[in-house]
């Protein structure tokens, strides 16, 4: 009796192994008893994984706020999520005021900059500088590579440090009762 509970056993378990009724949707999966890599390409997260392959793009507009204080708005083609400082400085004095962003929607708003008395008038340089690669986040990093290699462009330089690439923009503008002007 115990002989025909083990074949019984046996058969029972050797049913569950096929079903010749529909197709195997794990075909592909298995080869041997094996499982086989997956060797399709995964679409979720592709975008924010494809290298960067564009230069790199600034536009910035700057206006006086009604207390007299610099506001500076940067539209840029780098990634969502892209660490970027942001420094106005005034030229005669060397006193500066510094904002750290984010770019979120291909946009950075930084400011109110100057004391609250506002501004006074004359020349200031204006910066827009994208700290290493090293210090963003994964995903930026994922796009710019690891060393900033994807990074290109008028704005591109080489870091003082040897961390590769990073973004530095500059602009002169004198501020004036009229508002802000850039200078050649």
């Amino acid at each position: 009796m115990k002989r025909w509970q083990s074949v019984v056993l046996s058969v029972v378990l050797l049913a569950g192994c096929g079903n010749d009724d529909q197709p195997n949707s794990n075909a592909d999966e298995r080869l041997g008893g094996v499982a086989q890599p997956n060797t399709e390409v995964q679409d979720a997260g592709a975008d924010e994984a494809k290298a960067f392959v564009q230069p790199v793009e600034f536009d910035i507009s700057l206006r006086i706020d009604e207390a007299g204080r610099l506001v500076i708005e940067v539209s840029t083609n780098l990634p969502e999520g892209t660490r970027l400082r942001v420094m106005a400085e005034r030229s005669a004095s060397g006193v500066s005021w510094r904002d750290s962003q984010e770019v979120v929607e291909g946009a950075v708003s930084a400011g109110p900059f100057g004391p609250g008395s506002g501004l006074l008038e004359g020349e200031y340089r204006v910066r827009v500088m994208m700290p290493p690669v090293s210090v963003q986040p994964a995903a930026v990093r994922a796009r710019l590579g690891d060393k900033g290699q994807h990074l290109t462009g008028e704005w591109v330089a080489e870091s003082e440090h040897g961390l590769g690439q990073i973004v530095e923009a500059v602009w002169q503008v004198r501020i004036e009762p009229s508002g802000v002007e850039f200078l050649p």
